[in-house]
Formats: C-alpha cells, structure tokens, sequence
C-alpha cells in the first residue's frame, strides 16, 4: 500500500512540473548493456527494471516508461524519459557521459535528403554512468536507403543446361531475415514452390497476426516469419491507423521492404514487367531461400522511416529465432555516430559473433567523397551501380534535331516543346512559377544538377498542365524512374541542343514509346548516388565494401501503393521499377545466402572476403567502369573492391578469416576501453588494450583490403590468408600494382599450402617515394594459383609534407 502510495505521488509530482515546464518532451533513448549475461529473457527483463528502479520513484513507473527489453541476443532496453526525468538523472554523476544527438532521415529510394530537426546536447548521465552500461543514447529516425540484375551478374536459369543453376542448387536451408517496411505476401514472389522443402527444424521465429495479416493464410514455407515493432514509431509520430496510411501488421504499405525482399530471395516469376518494361523471369539471388520480415519502417506520407529503438528489437528476435542472412536497407550518413551508440553496429556486432553475416546499404549520398554509411568492419556496406539494361526514349524536335533519352513512355507523346523560363522564375518547382503560366498540351524541357529534385519538377509542370517533362541532367545521371507524368530524362549536351532551337518560341515534338535494350550500353558503372568513401569513422578500413545492381531494379510491389511517390497517382502495380542502394543490398544479402548455403562452416568474414577478393573492375567492354556523377575512373571509394561476381565468390580460392576476439585490437585502437569490450563479446574472450602491444594497427586487422590514410614513413602490415579451394595442395604467387608514390614490397612472394597448413600469412611494406600530404592513390594485391585470382584493394595516402620523414620501419603483427 505504501508503495503505491509512493508511485502515486511520484506521477502526480511529474505530472505538476510538466504544466510548470510545458516545454518538456518525453523523448526514446536506448540503454545498451552489452552481452546477454543470463540467457533467461525474464531475468534479463527484471535486470532492467531494477536498473530503472534506480531512476524512477517505483517501480511500476519504471515499466510504463519502457519500450522494448532487448533480451534474447543482447541486453539493453529503450525507455521513455522527459527533461525533468533527465535532469532528476544528471544528479548522481558517476563514470560515463554521452550526448543526444536526434537527427531525422527521410527514407527515399533514390538519394535522399537529410533534415536536422534538432541537436540537443542534454547529459542524463546517471543511466550511462551506472555499472554493466555500454552506452546511452537518444533513437534516431533512419533512412531506407529483378528481371535483368541475375543474368547481368551471371546467374542464368538455364533449363536446357545439363548442371543445375546455382541459384536452384543451394539456398533451402538458409533462412534471411529481412528488416524492412514489411512485406505484401501476396505477391508472386514469395509463394512456395512444390520443390521447397519443410520449414528448417531449428526455426524459432513466428508470424504475428495483425492488421489484414492472417500468420496461417499470409504465411508458408517460403514466408516462414514475419513480426512488426513500431512502438518507437509511434512514440515519434503518433499512433498507426487508417489515416496515417499504413498497415498495423507485417503488412507493407511503402513498398521498399515488398520490393527488397523479392530482389534478395523472391521465387522465380515468369513473365512479369511494370508497364511492359524490363519484360522477364523474376526472382531473388537464393529463390530457393526462406524469409522472415521484421518490419521496423513506416510509412510516414509516402516515405517511409525507422526507428532505431524498433530497428534494435527486430535485430534482437532475429538472433534469436535463427536467421543466417540480415539485410537491412537503411542508416544514416555522416556525422556518423560511434559503433556502439549506432544502433545498427550493435545489432550486427552481436549477429557476427552467431556467425550471422549483415548486409547494409551504404547510402544514397553520392558522388560527394565521405558520405559513405554502414561503415562498421563487421558488416558488409554495398554501392551501388548499374546494369547493362537502358529503356531509350528518342525525341524528335521540329522533324530536325533528334535526341536520345531514357525514360519509361508507355505510348507516343506529341506536343509542343517548351523551354523552362516560359513558366518558372529559376529551377522548376511550384514556388518559382511565373503567375497565371500555362503550359497546356506542352512538355516542358527543365535543367538540374540534382536528380531528386525531379519530384519536385514533375509536380510543378503537372500543374500548370504540361503533359511532359524533359530532364536536363549531369552526364552520367541519366536512370530511368517511374514517374507521375512522362519523363525524359536527357544530359547537358542533348539539353542544350533542344533549348537552343526553341529558345525563342515552342515547336512541335514527337517522344516515341520508350524501348527496352539489353547488352547495348556499358555496364557496370557506379550509380550517381552511390555513397563514396572514404570512411569518416575509420580511414583505415576501406567503405564501400562492394559494388551490386542498383539502378532501375524491378522487383514486387504492393498494388495498392502507387508506382511513383505521389498521392495523386492512382496507377496500380505488381512490380515497380525502383534505384538506389537500398535495392544493391538485397543483390549481395541473396548471394551471400547462396555462399551460406554452399559452405554453412564459412564465417561473415570469410563470406565477405570471398565476395570481395573476387569482385571485378571492369565492365562489359573490359574498359575500367567509370563512376557515375563524374567523368573519371571509379576507385575503392567509389566501388569498394570492385563489382560483385558471384560465381567466382562461391570458389575464392583463399579467404581472409575473422572472429570476433580479432575485431578487439581494432575497437581498443579507435578508442574503446577494455572494460566497454569485455561488456560486449563472448564469455571467455581475451581482452587486452596494452597500450605497449605494437599489434594494434587499425591497417593490421586482417580485412580483404589495405587502407593506410597516414603515411608518414616506411610501414609493414600482416594479413593470414587461408586455403579453402578444392585442392589442398596449392602455391600461390603474387603480383602488385603500386600506388603512384609507394614503394610496395611484398614477402614472402609465394604461399604454399597443403592439408597440414591451410593458412599462410604474408607481409605487405609500403614505403613513401614521394612528398604529399592528404592525397590518396590506388593499387591493388593479386595472388594467384593460375586458376584462382585473389584480388585486394590497395589504398594509400601519403602524409608526410608537414614535417621530417624518417625511414623507420614500423612492423605489426595480430
């Protein structure tokens, strides 16, 4: 009774300061407490409200102000706190400080854009200061970031074909977790075949009953589970109903987690197309593959956004009910926040350490340098390019200057040809309209340097009446989208053409029918919007990891949601033409299902050596692939280390291994106290920060490639190499190409393997030959058995102009 008593008066004593203090928020921070100690979820459950019990005056307004318990495959919960709350908490000053940091992402298929909606620095720092605390910090809203892709990336459905497609002979005991907007299971793409097998025994995941979801119609052997987390969601934006256009189930509404399930392992669907375009059979990387969807994005006015504290507890039951794969098609760019206030980093930290691989997109961000996401070692981040597939859309002006665009026109359109500044004061957008402007029965011709803003542009010339919009572009930026009203898109040079001729009044204009053409075009190159490199939070370790298709994919698509991001398009689609990095992700989670399948004894790194150390850098011509939003070469913080090839990943011939124990000199050198790491690895790991161990060099964790952003003098770098090619008996050789500036040296220059001695480790020394500061350049480390080719990139940045450059060799081993 007592007890009661105290916790009423406690509510009514924070319910009277918050009308005192109206400005005070209850805002969703997550508590992070590292490894799970007791593996009993209701222990682990309890722990937290005892944590708790040490902030709030009784315990049962400690478990109204929690969200989630994250209690399966790591420990942590998020909880709600106001000012007032934080302020009580900053009394008690102990061990650990942290800053909030809430920033807001908006979720858009093709490079979206950031809004900082605020910065608060508030310091509850009692909570973070408490023993067993890992860290602290405020939610952040996260941005999500086919027919063709397969057969471009060489993996055809032959029938005819003696040997069984390696897309059908592995895949149907792997099991990827998909963390999404959720999934439309209706589609085609996720309907069991009569060849699929009984769901896997060691299953433990389930399907949830929810808003027009149905766990015993929705759900089969190809769907085996499908779960939904939008507490934090709503404690941003309000509940979920009717009005905010979204379902309160595993249901998608957006259509990103529909279209990235069905690219990663969607059943092969014969004969489908979006509008009559990229016409084929379509189908996952492992069609054979299960999936379970934890639907953390919602949709927030056709954009859709998640929450990290409903990211975190999607992340948790995925662990814990036995996924092999994680993709997630989201995060945030820079400033980065550190690995263990990343709630993502956190999820796939835990998840390497079950020997779960985790594939990220790396963002929409392009071509800006630096503006790479998901940059955690442990992860896979994946650019994003293009495929060999265009849709040419030809213009005819004035039955005289013909122009070649690309577009998705479904039936010729006639008109006459506008220039912009007949309607728009500037850029074209509905704010810079001329008043009374009309452009009835014309197309409109727009430039831009920004691809987004062609949301903006289609509206604005919609508006006015125009019945079509040609768009002006940076060369290289030219992907077709579908759009609300007909688009062309066109670059500079074509656009200026045009606009010269009818710069002093409309002339007529024929746009055929647009047309899809296959293997005429140069492909690979990098997408525009690709994220690049290098990494902000470490330098020295090579983001983007690899290049996927991820420019005008088709895949499932929910028939309610329309084709393009607009209200007022009523269309209706079962696949839908979408680009970004958001839709190369899911390219890599497929293969690597397929790696998982091929070899279940292989670890994520050793899969992300394999698709890394085999990834090719040139295109279709045997050129070098050129990266997009620029006129140059692409490098490794354009692609990573080159674009993925998944046959060639399924037999590396060597991989370079990691376990968790070898990620320790890594998070001691970036910062990380022993006491922090102990608190997150296994029970029974070494952990060991001695300042006096020379062995921890971020260069020196054995990573597929070799990045050192400092270069001051003469350096040597270890990477263990291991045997995992059909023979065990083989010699290796190596060969090097030398970024401009650096004497590269390698020993020994041969590796012999055998069955007794499956790894071999080598030394790469990189000497500076030239004075530079802040420039990098590019090589590359290539061992080979004449069948095998073992690629790695070399990144170098030379540093050593700002004072005297010695020729001390500093050795380093792990």
């Amino acid at each position: 009774m007592a007890s009661s008593f105290q916790c009423f008066w406690f509510l009514f004593y924070s319910l009277s300061v918050y009308f005192i203090q109206a400005t005070q928020t209850s805002n969703v921070y997550i508590v992070y407490l590292g490894l799970n100690q007791s593996h009993d979820p209701l222990l682990t459950s309890k722990h937290h409200h005892q944590l708790l019990s040490n902030v709030f005056e009784c315990e049962e307004a400690a478990k109204q102000s929690i969200l989630y318990h994250y209690k399966h495959s790591f420990s942590g919960f998020s909880v709600k706190l106001n000012q007032t709350q934080a302020a009580t908490l900053s009394s008690n000053e102990q061990t650990v400080s942290f800053s909030l940091n809430l920033v807001l992402f908006k979720i858009l298929p093709s490079k979206p854009r950031l809004s900082f909606i605020e910065d608060q620095r508030t310091d509850p720092r009692p909570i973070a200061e408490m023993e067993g605390v890992v860290s602290v910090s405020r939610s952040r809203i996260l941005k999500v970031h086919t027919t063709r892709s397969w057969d471009f990336m060489g993996l055809t459905l032959d029938e005819s074909s003696e040997v069984t497609p390696l897309q059908l002979a592995y895949g149907d005991d792997i099991v990827v977790g998909l963390l999404d907007s959720g999934v439309w299971p209706e589609s085609e793409s996720f309907q069991e075949e009569s060849c699929l097998g009984p769901i896997p025994s060691f299953w433990k995941g389930k399907c949830v009953k929810g808003e027009m979801f149905d766990p015993k119609r929705h759900c089969n052997r190809k769907l085996i589970g499908a779960q939904f987390y939008r507490k934090g969601f709503e404690e941003q934006f309000g509940q979920i109903n009717p009005r905010t256009f979204d379902y309160n189930s595993p249901r998608d509404y957006v259509g990103h987690g529909t279209h990235t399930a069905s690219t990663a392992v969607g059943s092969i669907v014969k004969n489908v197309s979006s509008f009559g375009f990229g016409q084929g059979t379509a189908r996952g990387g492992a069609p054979r593959a299960r999936l379970a969807v934890y639907k953390v994005c919602w949709n927030k006015e056709l954009i859709a956004r998640c929450l990290e504290s409903d990211i975190l507890a999607g992340f948790d039951n995925a662990l814990h009910d036995g996924v092999h794969v994680i993709s997630a098609s989201f995060g945030g760019g820079p400033p980065l926040s550190p690995f263990f206030r990343s709630m993502t980093d956190i999820g796939a930290f835990h998840a390497m350490q079950r020997g779960i691989s985790v594939v990220f997109s790396a963002g929409n961000e392009g071509p800006f340098p630096s503006r790479v996401g998901n940059v955690a070692p442990w992860s896979i981040s994946v650019a994003a390019s293009t495929i060999d597939r265009t849709f040419p859309t030809k213009i005819l002006l004035d039955n005289t200057i013909s122009v070649m665009g690309e577009g998705f026109l479904t039936k010729k359109l006639k008109g006459k040809l506008a220039p912009s500044k007949n309607f728009f004061i500037g850029s074209c957008s509905g704010e810079n309209q001329r008043k009374n402007a009309t452009a009835e029965g014309m197309v409109v011709i727009c430039f831009s340097n920004d691809p987004s803003k062609i949301g903006f542009a289609q509206v604005a010339v919609a508006n006015i009446g125009g019945i079509g919009l040609i768009y002006a572009l940076p060369v290289t930026y030219q992907i077709a989208e579908t759009n609300l009203i007909p688009v062309v898109y066109v670059n500079f040079d074509q656009g200026t053409k045009l606009n010269q001729y009818i710069f002093y009044a409309p002339k007529p204009v024929v746009i055929s029918q647009s047309k899809t053409s296959i293997g005429k075009s140069p492909a690979p190159s990098v997408a525009h919007f690709s994220s690049r490199g290098p990494n902000t939070i470490s330098s020295d370790i090579l983001k983007p990891d690899i290049s996927a298709p991820g420019g005008s994919i088709l895949a499932a698509w929910p028939p309610v949601t329309p084709p393009s991001p607009s209200a007022s398009d009523e269309r209706s689609v079962k696949w839908n033409f979408l680009s970004g990095t958001s839709m190369s992700c899911p390219h890599v989670s497929g293969v690597v299902a397929l790696i998982k399948s091929a070899h279940p004894d292989w670890s994520p790194a050793a899969i992300k050596s394999a698709i890394m150390t085999t990834a090719y850098n040139k295109d279709r011509t045997q050129d070098s692939i050129l990266a997009g939003g620029s006129m140059k070469v692409a490098d490794p913080f354009d692609i990573g280390a080159g674009h993925i090839n998944p046959l060639k990943a399924m037999d590396p011939g060597l991989v370079y291994d990691m376990q968790a124990n070898d990620y320790i000199t890594y998070l001691c050198e970036i910062g990380y106290t022993k006491e922090q790491i102990k608190a997150i690895v296994l029970l029974g790991t070494h952990v060991s920060c001695s300042k006096e161990d020379n062995s921890q060099s971020v260069s020196n964790l054995n990573y597929p490639s070799i990045s050192v952003s400092n270069l001051k003098s003469t350096v040597t770098i270890k990477r263990t190499v291991r045997n995992v090619g059909h023979k065990k008996t083989a010699v290796y050789f190596a060969s090097f190409v030398s970024p401009h500036g650096v004497k590269v040296s390698i020993w020994p220059r041969i590796l012999f393997f055998s069955c007794f001695l499956e790894e071999r480790t080598y030394y790469v020394t990189l000497k500076p030959e030239k004075k530079s500061q802040g420039r990098y350049d590019f090589g590359e480390i290539v061992w080979t058995d004449g069948f095998h080719y073992v690629r790695s990139p070399l990144v170098v940045s030379v540093n050593n102009t700002s004072g005297y450059c010695d020729d001390t060799t500093l050795s380093y081993s792990i």
